[in-house]
Protein backbone atom coordinates (compact mmCIF):
# COMPACT_ATOMS: atom_id res chain seq x y z
CA UNK A 1 0.00 0.00 0.00
CA UNK A 2 2.74 2.21 0.98
CA UNK A 3 4.60 1.74 -2.57
CA UNK A 4 1.35 2.13 -4.48
CA UNK A 5 0.78 5.41 -2.55
CA UNK A 6 4.04 7.32 -3.17
CA UNK A 7 3.76 5.57 -7.19
CA UNK A 8 0.33 8.09 -7.04
CA UNK A 9 1.99 10.75 -5.22
CA UNK A 10 5.16 10.95 -8.26
CA UNK A 11 2.38 11.25 -10.49
CA UNK A 12 0.44 13.54 -9.36
CA UNK A 13 3.82 15.98 -8.83
CA UNK A 14 4.61 15.36 -12.67
CA UNK A 15 1.40 16.24 -13.32
CA UNK A 16 1.76 19.37 -11.11
CA UNK A 17 -0.69 18.78 -8.85
CA UNK A 18 1.34 19.92 -5.69
CA UNK A 19 -1.47 19.96 -3.38
CA UNK A 20 -2.58 16.20 -4.23
CA UNK A 21 0.81 14.51 -4.15
CA UNK A 22 1.96 16.14 -1.54
CA UNK A 23 -1.15 14.08 0.87
CA UNK A 24 -0.04 11.08 -0.89
CA UNK A 25 3.16 11.52 0.01
CA UNK A 26 2.86 12.04 3.76
CA UNK A 27 0.66 9.01 3.38
CA UNK A 28 3.01 6.96 2.02
CA UNK A 29 5.96 7.86 3.93
CA UNK A 30 4.36 6.83 7.30
CA UNK A 31 2.90 3.22 5.24
CA UNK A 32 6.72 2.36 4.84
CA UNK A 33 7.93 3.64 8.19
CA UNK A 34 5.48 0.84 9.38
CA UNK A 35 7.13 -1.29 6.77
CA UNK A 36 10.45 -0.70 7.92
CA UNK A 37 9.39 -1.67 11.75
CA UNK A 38 8.30 -4.48 10.57
CA UNK A 39 10.82 -5.71 8.69
CA UNK A 40 14.05 -7.83 9.91
CA UNK A 41 16.20 -7.94 6.77
CA UNK A 42 18.48 -5.03 6.98
CA UNK A 43 19.11 -4.91 3.64
CA UNK A 44 15.84 -4.28 2.50
CA UNK A 45 15.54 -1.78 5.87
CA UNK A 46 18.32 0.27 4.28
CA UNK A 47 16.42 0.41 0.93
CA UNK A 48 13.33 1.52 2.19
CA UNK A 49 14.81 4.44 4.65
CA UNK A 50 16.79 5.55 1.50
CA UNK A 51 13.54 6.22 -0.31
CA UNK A 52 11.70 7.49 2.49
CA UNK A 53 14.68 10.15 2.89
CA UNK A 54 14.37 11.01 -0.95
CA UNK A 55 10.40 11.07 -0.95
CA UNK A 56 10.67 13.50 2.69
CA UNK A 57 13.08 15.45 0.72
CA UNK A 58 10.79 15.67 -1.97
CA UNK A 59 8.00 16.44 0.29
CA UNK A 60 9.25 18.77 1.97
CA UNK A 61 10.63 20.96 -1.46
CA UNK A 62 6.77 20.73 -2.68
CA UNK A 63 5.92 22.30 1.09
CA UNK A 64 8.18 25.25 0.25
CA UNK A 65 6.77 25.47 -3.35
CA UNK A 66 2.90 25.50 -1.97
CA UNK A 67 3.91 28.55 0.85
CA UNK A 68 6.04 30.55 -1.75
CA UNK A 69 2.35 30.53 -3.68
CA UNK A 70 0.57 31.44 -0.80
CA UNK A 71 2.84 34.34 -0.53
CA UNK A 72 3.10 35.37 -4.11
CA UNK A 73 -0.82 35.15 -4.09
CA UNK A 74 -0.44 33.01 -6.79
CA UNK A 75 -1.72 29.56 -4.82
CA UNK A 76 -4.83 27.72 -6.56
CA UNK A 77 -6.59 24.65 -5.69
CA UNK A 78 -9.79 22.88 -7.58
CA UNK A 79 -11.92 20.49 -6.00
CA UNK A 80 -14.36 18.71 -8.12
CA UNK A 81 -17.88 17.73 -6.23
CA UNK A 82 -19.81 14.84 -8.43
CA UNK A 83 -23.22 14.48 -8.68
CA UNK A 84 -24.99 12.63 -5.45
CA UNK A 85 -21.32 12.97 -3.63
CA UNK A 86 -21.26 12.98 -0.04
CA UNK A 87 -18.51 13.89 2.22
CA UNK A 88 -19.05 17.75 1.58
CA UNK A 89 -20.43 19.88 4.80
CA UNK A 90 -19.40 23.09 5.23
CA UNK A 91 -17.07 22.03 7.92
CA UNK A 92 -15.24 19.71 5.45
CA UNK A 93 -14.48 22.64 3.07
CA UNK A 94 -13.29 25.25 4.63
CA UNK A 95 -11.82 23.50 8.21
CA UNK A 96 -8.28 24.19 6.79
CA UNK A 97 -8.78 27.97 6.05
CA UNK A 98 -10.05 29.05 9.08
CA UNK A 99 -6.84 29.81 10.92
CA UNK A 100 -6.78 31.37 14.24
CA UNK A 101 -6.13 34.85 12.45
CA UNK A 102 -9.85 34.91 10.72
CA UNK A 103 -11.74 37.40 12.20
CA UNK A 104 -13.88 38.75 9.39
CA UNK A 105 -15.83 36.56 6.42
CA UNK A 106 -17.34 38.67 2.95
CA UNK A 107 -19.83 36.08 1.88
CA UNK A 108 -20.91 37.18 -1.58
CA UNK A 109 -24.05 35.13 -3.48
CA UNK A 110 -26.75 36.28 -5.39
CA UNK A 111 -29.29 33.64 -3.70
CA UNK A 112 -29.20 33.87 -0.54
CA UNK A 113 -33.42 34.33 -0.65
CA UNK A 114 -36.63 32.25 -1.37
CA UNK A 115 -37.53 32.64 -4.52
CA UNK A 116 -39.84 29.42 -4.54
CA UNK A 117 -40.29 26.65 -2.21
CA UNK A 118 -37.62 24.64 -4.18
CA UNK A 119 -34.79 26.50 -3.30
CA UNK A 120 -36.14 27.62 0.10
CA UNK A 121 -33.10 25.93 2.01
CA UNK A 122 -30.57 28.52 0.88
CA UNK A 123 -31.45 30.93 3.61
CA UNK A 124 -30.62 27.47 6.07
CA UNK A 125 -27.56 26.97 3.92
CA UNK A 126 -26.54 30.57 5.05
CA UNK A 127 -27.40 29.79 8.35
CA UNK A 128 -25.75 26.63 8.68
CA UNK A 129 -22.44 28.10 7.33
CA UNK A 130 -22.93 30.84 9.83
CA UNK A 131 -22.79 28.10 12.90
CA UNK A 132 -19.73 26.53 11.28
CA UNK A 133 -17.91 29.64 11.93
CA UNK A 134 -19.82 30.16 15.41
CA UNK A 135 -18.18 26.86 15.84
CA UNK A 136 -14.54 27.38 14.17
CA UNK A 137 -11.60 27.48 16.25
CA UNK A 138 -11.18 30.87 14.89
CA UNK A 139 -13.07 34.09 17.23
CA UNK A 140 -14.84 35.49 13.79
CA UNK A 141 -16.24 38.96 14.76
CA UNK A 142 -18.24 40.31 11.92
CA UNK A 143 -19.52 38.37 8.58
CA UNK A 144 -20.44 40.55 5.33
CA UNK A 145 -23.22 39.05 3.53
CA UNK A 146 -24.02 40.56 -0.27
CA UNK A 147 -26.75 38.93 -2.11
CA UNK A 148 -29.99 40.31 -3.97
CA UNK A 149 -33.33 41.26 -2.69
CA UNK A 150 -36.02 38.17 -3.10
CA UNK A 151 -38.52 38.59 -5.88
CA UNK A 152 -42.35 40.01 -4.74
CA UNK A 153 -43.67 39.10 -1.66
CA UNK A 154 -40.49 36.52 -0.54
CA UNK A 155 -38.53 39.86 -0.30
CA UNK A 156 -40.46 40.21 3.32
CA UNK A 157 -39.40 36.84 4.45
CA UNK A 158 -36.25 37.19 3.19
CA UNK A 159 -35.80 40.24 5.08
CA UNK A 160 -37.28 38.53 8.52
CA UNK A 161 -35.14 35.69 8.25
CA UNK A 162 -31.93 37.48 7.81
CA UNK A 163 -32.85 39.89 10.51
CA UNK A 164 -33.29 37.21 13.00
CA UNK A 165 -29.89 35.80 11.93
CA UNK A 166 -28.25 38.31 12.33
CA UNK A 167 -29.95 38.60 15.86
CA UNK A 168 -29.17 35.66 16.68
CA UNK A 169 -24.95 36.07 15.59
CA UNK A 170 -24.91 38.97 17.88
CA UNK A 171 -25.74 36.66 21.39
CA UNK A 172 -22.53 34.95 20.12
CA UNK A 173 -20.55 38.62 19.67
CA UNK A 174 -20.79 38.36 15.91
CA UNK A 175 -21.71 41.30 13.70
CA UNK A 176 -23.69 40.87 10.74
CA UNK A 177 -23.44 43.44 8.03
CA UNK A 178 -26.21 42.84 5.23
CA UNK A 179 -26.25 44.71 1.58
CA UNK A 180 -27.93 43.92 -1.36
CA UNK A 181 -27.25 43.98 -5.32
CA UNK A 182 -29.29 43.72 -7.99
CA UNK A 183 -26.54 43.30 -10.34
CA UNK A 184 -24.12 40.63 -8.21
CA UNK A 185 -23.62 37.66 -10.27
CA UNK A 186 -20.16 36.24 -8.42
CA UNK A 187 -20.13 33.55 -5.54
CA UNK A 188 -17.31 33.52 -3.85
CA UNK A 189 -16.22 33.87 0.35
CA UNK A 190 -13.12 35.68 1.68
CA UNK A 191 -11.53 35.25 4.74
CA UNK A 192 -9.75 38.09 5.99
CA UNK A 193 -6.28 35.90 6.46
CA UNK A 194 -6.03 35.73 2.71
CA UNK A 195 -8.31 32.77 1.51
CA UNK A 196 -10.83 32.96 -1.14
CA UNK A 197 -13.06 30.26 -1.84
CA UNK A 198 -15.55 30.22 -5.17
CA UNK A 199 -18.14 27.89 -5.32
CA UNK A 200 -19.63 27.19 -8.78
CA UNK A 201 -23.02 26.84 -7.23
CA UNK A 202 -22.39 29.11 -4.37
CA UNK A 203 -23.47 27.37 -0.48
CA UNK A 204 -26.33 26.31 -2.38
CA UNK A 205 -24.70 23.03 -3.78
CA UNK A 206 -26.85 20.11 -1.50
CA UNK A 207 -29.31 18.35 -2.90
CA UNK A 208 -33.26 18.93 -1.38
CA UNK A 209 -33.33 16.45 1.49
CA UNK A 210 -35.83 13.58 0.63
CA UNK A 211 -37.78 14.31 3.94
CA UNK A 212 -37.16 16.15 7.36
CA UNK A 213 -36.89 12.80 9.17
CA UNK A 214 -34.27 11.33 6.36
CA UNK A 215 -30.58 10.72 6.75
CA UNK A 216 -28.25 13.74 5.82
CA UNK A 217 -31.26 16.42 6.65
CA UNK A 218 -29.09 17.78 9.79
CA UNK A 219 -26.04 16.44 9.13
CA UNK A 220 -24.82 17.97 5.83
CA UNK A 221 -21.63 15.31 5.13
CA UNK A 222 -23.99 12.89 4.91
CA UNK A 223 -26.44 15.24 2.17
CA UNK A 224 -25.77 14.22 -1.32
CA UNK A 225 -24.21 16.88 -3.13
CA UNK A 226 -25.35 18.82 -6.59
CA UNK A 227 -22.08 18.50 -9.32
CA UNK A 228 -19.96 21.81 -8.94
CA UNK A 229 -16.66 23.15 -8.62
CA UNK A 230 -14.89 24.54 -5.90
CA UNK A 231 -11.92 27.12 -6.58
CA UNK A 232 -9.42 27.93 -3.80
CA UNK A 233 -7.13 30.69 -3.94
CA UNK A 234 -4.84 32.73 -1.74
CA UNK A 235 -4.15 36.50 -2.21
CA UNK A 236 -1.66 38.92 -0.24
CA UNK A 237 -4.41 41.72 0.21
CA UNK A 238 -8.55 40.23 0.81
CA UNK A 239 -10.60 42.93 -1.18
CA UNK A 240 -13.36 44.50 1.00
CA UNK A 241 -17.06 45.00 -0.33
Amino acid sequence: AGVETVKRAVQLDTASRFQESLVCYQEGIDLLLQVVKATTDEAKKHRYRQKISEYMTRAEDIKKHIEKEKQDGKYHKQIRIEENATGFGYEKLFHEYLTETVSEVWVEDPYIRQVHQASRYSLYNFLRFCEMLVKAPCKVKTIHLLTSYDEGSGRNQQMTVLEEIKQSLSNYGVTLNIDFSSSIHDREIRFNNGWMVKIGRGLDYFKKPQGPFSIGYCDFDLRPCRETTVDVFHTKHTKKM
